[in-house]
């Protein structure tokens, strides 16, 4: 039997869901051994771990926000730092997976963000209304080049974030927020 990486975790993460669960039935904590592993899913739509506790995911943002770029050294997740969260899908909320996210903004008690992807969406001519690339770093440990995805923003709470990936130098940082104004029509 051959062993990958992606089967090893897989496997791992079958195995946290079940002590989760076997700690819930006895009334031990149910909190995740691991920061970098995704957040567990119950069904209706709550995300346990990710959210918070019984926390339903609020939906995307949607309004106007000032994008800033504010990366602190501090250990908490700031605006222009990219950090890996869970993600819901757009079309269950209940379900989604463990990626990165480059901060963005505040609204409330929410960080905002955009999701990262490695796949290649922004045409040859270099221009897309849906997608900024932002070259590689820290976030990717297999040095692939990513995008961020300015059709969608996202609610996170800030005790929601897994780990801090990296921080995106200021000028990188702008090109997105050019990008997010004009595709959302923000001045």
């Amino acid at each position: 039997m051959v062993f990958t990486l992606r089967s090893l975790q897989d496997a791992v993460r079958t195995g946290l869901r079940a002590l989760q669960r076997a700690g819930r039935s006895t009334g031990t904590s149910g909190r995740r051994a691991s920061p970098d592993l995704p957040a567990p899913v119950s069904d209706r739509g709550r995300i346990r771990g990710g959210l918070g506790a019984g926390d339903a995911y609020p939906g995307d943002f949607q309004g106007r926000f000032t994008v800033r770029y504010a990366p602190t050294p501090n250990g908490k997740p700031d605006p222009g730092e990219v950090v890996w969260a869970w993600v819901p899908y757009e079309e269950d909320y209940s379900q989604g997976k463990d990626r990165p996210v480059l901060l963005v903004g505040r609204s409330g008690g929410f960080l905002l963000g955009l999701m990262l992807t490695s796949r290649d969406r922004v045409p040859a001519s270099g221009a897309s209304a849906d997608y900024a690339d932002i070259g590689v770093g820290g976030w990717d440990r297999q040095g692939r080049p990513s995008e961020a995805r300015l059709d969608r923003i996202l609610q996170l709470r800030p005790d929601s974030i897994r780990r801090e990936g990296a921080v995106l130098d200021r000028a990188r940082f702008e090109q997105v927020a050019s990008g997010l104004r004009r595709r959302h029509g923000w001045t």
